[in-house]
């Protein structure tokens, strides 16, 4: 038998007690993939699947005694973000991960929930964009949290996406160092049946085409995503080819899910569809 080098992962987001999004979509989506998934706890939310009822921060000291625990001990491969909620907290994941030095960091700039509920407070965008973004390996905005990084109205088409996603490349480089930097443009908001993202180096955009699923069990859509991209990262695999296995588990998740009964609202994933 062979033996299989499982490699570690850590999750930087908000707590969701459905466990459709957040640390614990994180943990079940690294798990699902064969990568060992450490989480940081930003922030503590009352929520279902019919919305976000109400938020509890983590102090920023708690939060970095969180990060430096786990860097201490474990060998981190990659690091994922997701909710982070206001700029204090925003600010000392960045120094944190400035401290520790990540290989591999993927963003996912979560600003509203799948219910319209705001989880990034409006004063902290500009941190967001300014301090963390340029810090980034991977960001993986959808169309609407990408309008707002950029400070322009949505993207309609597939021209206009990738006019959007350019312009998110100049945020993350920042004028500066432009080796290694992507961008994955989420197209699930533009019209019709087909689902096409968008990744861009700096210097070629790759289209990648797929079908939309559909169904009301789209809970943690973006956190499946960016954790499962952060999976690949860490087991060695290039950015490119991440995504692109990314979107196919993310598909799969979407798919297996007419088999959980979990709530009334927007329903959750089944990231372990293949023990099914």
């Amino acid at each position: 038998m062979n033996k299989i080098n499982i490699v570690n992962a850590l999750s930087i987001a908000g707590f969701d007690t459905s466990a459709g999004a957040g640390t614990l979509a994180d943990v079940k989506t690294m798990s699902a993939l064969n990568v060992y998934a450490c989480a940081v706890i930003t922030a503590v939310t009352a929520q279902n699947t019919s919305g976000v009822h109400e938020i509890s921060y983590m102090p920023t000291n708690f939060i970095c005694k969180q990060i430096d625990t786990v860097f201490q001990d474990i060998n981190i491969n990659a690091v994922k973000i997701g909710m982070l909620g206001n700029s204090e907290i925003t600010l000392a994941v960045k120094e944190s991960l400035i401290k520790w030095k990540p290989a591999h960091i993927i963003l996912d700039p979560v600003m509203i929930s799948k219910h319209g509920d705001y989880l990034l407070k409006s004063n902290a965008t500009k941190t967001l964009v300014d301090q963390l973004i340029p810090l980034s390996t991977v960001i993986t905005p959808n169309i609407p949290e990408a309008a707002i990084i950029i400070g322009e109205p949505p993207a309609e088409n597939l021209a206009e996406m990738k006019i959007t996603i350019k312009k998110l490349h100049k945020k993350m480089t920042n004028n500066s160092n432009k080796n290694n930097k992507w961008v994955v443009l989420k197209g699930g908001h533009l019209p019709g049946n087909e689902m096409v993202d968008m990744i861009f180096n700096g210097e070629n955009i790759v289209e990648i085409p797929g079908k939309k699923v559909h169904t009301n069990n789209t809970h943690g859509t973006g956190c499946t995503l960016s954790a499962a991209l952060t999976a690949f990262i860490a087991q060695g695999e290039s950015i490119l080819s991440a995504t692109e296995k990314a979107k196919l588990f993310l598909t799969n998740s979407i798919i297996g899910s007419k088999n959980l009964r979990v709530g009334h609202g927007y329903g959750p994933l089944h990231h372990f569809h293949k023990l099914v």
